[in-house]
Order: structure tokens, then sequence, then C-alpha cells
């Protein structure tokens, strides 16, 4: 007996041994971890380069070069809608000209300032980018049309450049010198399209939030060392004379961001000495970005691209949702039902949302590494290289996925950002 109770201690003590030795270990694991991944992000990664001063000094023309910042006369202008006043976000929503049932969903919606104001006790101001009607035949009465629409609701600002897709840069840069010439007192500036819903309660919240004076400040969902398309049949597609580069530097996706005045002053004054040509105007915001020292941050709410879930769970935290043309009204009853977010509140509703995550979570894991294999192998074609790659190291906790490629060395390291769980 008296030996059987001295070999069940004696067991009693390796366990313990063990189990210090092992807790020890992935103690030591953890940080080691830690001290890696914090390592790779603070550092942009980058696909072939790290450092783009060569890209913006090739970039860089003389303010007097017919290929810098071109200059548009406005065709319809609201200079006073700022007035000196205390504006805490100035919005801007990108639209053409024949969209104006979008532009009237959202004024009665997400764009409505009077709501933010009496609500949340916060200034406002939503303004209409646009150029003019490309259709030589429909041009005439289209410009009609928008100067009785601006008379009634004073927010269109127009330049008279053709309203197409391979213009968007020149939009870009009328909202940021409208900013300029305008409304330089804003405190933050958002740039929109008009097919996405922003949860300007959220929105304006957060914002409110933040310190006095913020600067250097740039949200959105970030988009990390992207190499341009060099397939002639998307419209995306950039040949090697327009930017002969691998990657371009970091941007935001030009469905929504968020930036504050300073950095919007520092974009403007760098596209004024940037090649214009350039028509993608997410990529031209990275790169004058870039210049000026500005990075985009990173914001899980904004949906870029994508679109974020129908759930209760989303309500009380999404800013912005892409794809929204027909359920703008059904968004905003539901962004702005106290009822609404209050199943996303306490302990039950805390816990509920919490399995909503995971479900998702485990849900994006394959869509991600499916997109982040065409992404490289898009890539690599671009050399006329074959590629397989697979992942094989993947992460929530830190938002990374790794994937290892058989080009140019089996060792190669390719790091993609998982989309984080929204809710």
């Amino acid at each position: 007996m008296l030996i059987s109770a001295r070999r069940l201690r004696r067991c009693q003590f390796f366990q313990l041994l063990t189990s210090c030795f092992v807790l020890s270990l992935m103690a030591l694991l953890v940080q080691e971890d830690n001290s890696l991944i914090n390592h790779v992000k603070s550092y942009s990664y980058r696909y072939l380069i790290n450092s783009y001063d060569f890209v913006n000094d090739s970039l860089s023309v003389p303010r007097d070069r017919p290929d810098g910042a071109p200059s548009y006369r406005y065709l319809i202008n609201n200079r006073d809608k700022c007035q000196n006043e205390d504006v805490l976000l100035l919005l801007f929503v990108k639209t053409s000209p024949e969209n104006r049932r979008r532009r009237n969903a959202i004024r009665k919606t997400w764009g409505n300032e009077d709501y933010i104001r009496s609500q949340y006790a916060a200034n406002i101001k939503v303004v209409f980018a646009l150029g003019i009607e490309a259709d030589p035949v429909k041009s005439h009465q289209t410009q009609k049309d928008l100067v009785i629409e601006n008379k009634r609701f004073n927010d269109l600002i127009q330049q008279d450049f053709k309203d197409t897709f391979h213009n968007l840069t020149l939009k870009l840069l009328l909202q940021f010198g409208w900013v300029n010439s305008y409304c330089p007192s804003a405190k933050f500036i958002m740039s929109a399209d008009d097919d996405i819903f922003v949860h300007t309660p959220n929105l304006v919240s957060y914002l409110k939030s933040l310190p006095i004076e913020t600067q250097d400040f740039w949200i959105g969902r970030v988009h990390r060392g992207s190499p341009p398309i060099r397939s002639k049949t998307s419209k995306y597609y950039v040949p090697y004379e327009m930017y002969p580069w691998s990657s371009y530097p970091d941007y935001t996706a030009g469905a929504a961001y968020v930036v504050s005045k300073d950095v919007a002053a520092k974009v403007y004054e760098a596209s004024q000495t940037l090649n214009t040509s350039l028509y993608i105007d997410d990529v031209f915001m990275g790169i004058c970005a870039n210049k000026m020292g500005v990075v985009p941050q990173y914001h899980v709410y904004f949906a870029g691209e994508g679109k974020a879930p129908y759930h209760p769970c989303i309500y009380n935290k999404m800013i912005t949702s892409h794809g929204h043309l027909d359920d703008l009204d059904y968004l905003w009853r539901q962004a702005t039902d106290p009822n609404v977010k209050s199943l996303s509140a306490g302990v039950l509703g805390g816990a509920y949302c919490l399995l909503q995550r995971e479900t998702w979570e485990a849900r994006m894991a394959h869509q991600l590494l499916f997109g982040l294999w065409l992404e490289k192998k898009q890539y690599f074609q671009n050399y006329s290289t074959s590629v397989v790659c697979k992942p094989f190291q993947m992460s929530y906790r830190y938002g990374i996925c790794y994937l290892e490629t058989n080009f140019p060395k089996s060792s190669e390291l390719w790091k993609g950002y998982l989309p984080q769980s929204p809710f």
C-alpha cells in the first residue's frame, strides 16, 4: 500500500513536471511567433520590391507639363456648401449623370444630413461628384436634368470631362481639388461609390471617438502589393507603357475610404506633380499617398468591394457594404432600428454573435485560399511561368495567410491578408 502511494505521488510529480515543461515551451513558441508576426506586420510586404521611391520619381512631372494634373471647368458647383462651418465629415459620392435614382435613394437614407445632425449632433456634408454624359445624343437633355436636380438639392459637383470608367482618376482629382478650394476645414473626407451602403451613424460615432486633430489617417479595405492586370480582356488592364513595375503601392479599395484633412491636402499636392494617365483611381490615390509618406490602415468594417452579410450581428459595427442598389431602404431601417441592435447586446447576444463569427470565418477560409491562389497565379502568368500555390499556414488571430510556391524557388513565401470577420 505504501509502495503504491509512493508510485502515485511519483507519477503525479512527473505529470506536473511534464505539464510545466509543455506550458513553458508553448509560451516560448507563442512569444517567438508573436515576434515573427509583428515583424512581418510592421513592414508592408511587397511581391518583389520594398521601396516605391523610384516609382514616384518616374511618374513625377513638372507642374506645367500637359500630362500632369489637368484642369477642368466646373459646370455645376456648390461652393458655399461648407460655408466656413465646423464640418466633421465631407462625404463625396462618385456618381454618373444618369444615376439619379441612386442619388435620391442615398439622400433619403445614409446620405441624410438632417438625420445625422438631429440624432448624432454631427455636421456632415454630402455631395455627388460627376462628369458629363459621354453619349452625345443624351448629353444635352441629361445636362438640363442635372441642373434642375441641383436647383432642388444643391449637392452636385460637376466638371466638364466625360464621365467614363477611364476618367475615374479625373473624378478623384475633382474631389480633392474641391476640398482644397471650398471645404479645407472638414476634419474628415470620405469617397464612396453610389452602389454601396454606408452605415453613417456608426461611421460618425467612430470619427467622433478619434483624438482631436487626428493626422495621417487613411482607412478602408487595404490592397497590399497588388500586381497590375496585364490581360487585355480586363477592364482593369494596365499596359507596361503606363505602369511597368510588378506591383502597386498599398491602396484602399475605391468603393469607400476615409482620410483626415491633412491627408486630403497631401494627396492633392502630390496629384499636381504626378502623371495622371493611370486611370485606376484607387491605385493613383495609393501612388499619391505613397509619395507623401502616408500609409493606409486596414479597417475590418469596411467591406471594400465585398458585401457584408445580412445579419443583426453586423448592424452595430458595420461601416460600408458594397453592391446595394435596391435594398438601401431596408438596410437603413435595419441599421437605425434600436430593436435590431438590441439583438446583439448583452451576454446572450454576444454569445450568439460569437457563434456566427466562427461560422463566417470557417466559410471565408475556403473562399480566401481559392482567391489567393488565383491572385498569385495571375501574378506569375504575367511572366509566362507556371505556378502551384498551396497554403501551409493560416491564422485568423493575425489575419494573414502564407502560401508556398514553386517559383522562383520552393521556399518563396507569399503573404495574403485574411478577411477578418465583420461580426
